[in-house]
């Protein structure tokens, strides 16, 4: 089974795909600044529709918002010699791609990340990226990680109900590989993992026998209600990182 979150709301606030200009940042530069990047194919997920709810919170809490929409900006997921020279130089010079995706990272005092869950993991889309920026000699493989001290949510959507028996086995799964392979690695002070399941609209289970078993869709009040919880749980693992940051300052 597939923990997909293809579903998508109504009411979804699309938004723009915008890379902040020169001027743009200098205008923000006493703001402290949120890189957002959705890993979706479709600009009318739930999951591009979560990352705006990302979006605008981090916004009301005074962030400038640096949103990356991988498919948007036509990143491609497929590693390159370019992008990965010289593997032994930590001072290498990368490709012109991973180059402007690495300086985005650097300027970023929080990163939030969207993304389905497809198979346990990440789509290939965002792994892609991970491969490409989170590079040797940039993200790793110095005494002092260039990422150090910075905070990172990985919003994960999962198409499994929430009393599903394979929800904890798929929250550690995601917090070993991010958390720990990958941001921990990286220097990262703050990495933490947001699990969302009962992203699809028809519930979706394994009985005993392991067969998937999938109800009825849910629709009008019960799917406004649903939709507005999953809402406020997504943005309640936002809020949660904005204040560690507040406490540890």
């Amino acid at each position: 089974m597939s923990q997909s979150a293809a579903t998508t709301t109504d009411s979804a606030e699309l938004i723009t795909t915008t890379v902040p200009t020169d001027a743009v940042r200098d205008a923000d530069r006493a703001a402290p600044t949120a890189l957002v990047v959705l890993g979706h194919h479709r600009a009318d997920s739930l999951s591009a529709h979560v990352a705006g709810r990302a979006v605008a919170r981090l916004t009301a809490a005074g962030y400038a918002i640096d949103f990356l929409d991988l498919q948007a900006e036509n990143f491609d997921p497929r590693m390159t010699v370019a992008d990965q020279p010289e593997w032994g130089n930590r001072d290498k010079v990368y490709s012109p791609t991973a180059e402007a995706h690495m300086r985005r990272m650097l300027a970023a005092d929080v990163v939030v990340v969207v993304f389905p869950v497809y198979w346990q993991s990440v789509p290939a889309l965002l792994k892609g990226w991970i491969d490409a920026v989170w590079n040797y000699g940039f993200a790793y493989g110095r005494s002092k990680p260039r990422l150090a001290g910075k905070r990172i949510l990985w919003l994960g959507l999962a198409g499994a109900t929430a009393d599903d028996a394979i929800i904890p086995g798929m929250q550690q799964l995601l917090e070993a590989q991010l958390n720990e392979g990958l941001a921990y690695y990286s220097g990262f002070a703050d990495s933490r993992v947001g699990l969302l399941p009962d992203a699809e609209e028809q519930p979706q289970s394994l009985d005993v026998e392991g067969n998937l078993v999938i109800g009825e869709a849910i629709s009008g009040d019960a799917r406004t209600t649903h939709y507005a919880a999953f809402d406020a749980k997504a943005e309640a693992f936002v809020d949660d990182l904005l204040a560690a940051d507040l406490v540890d300052a």
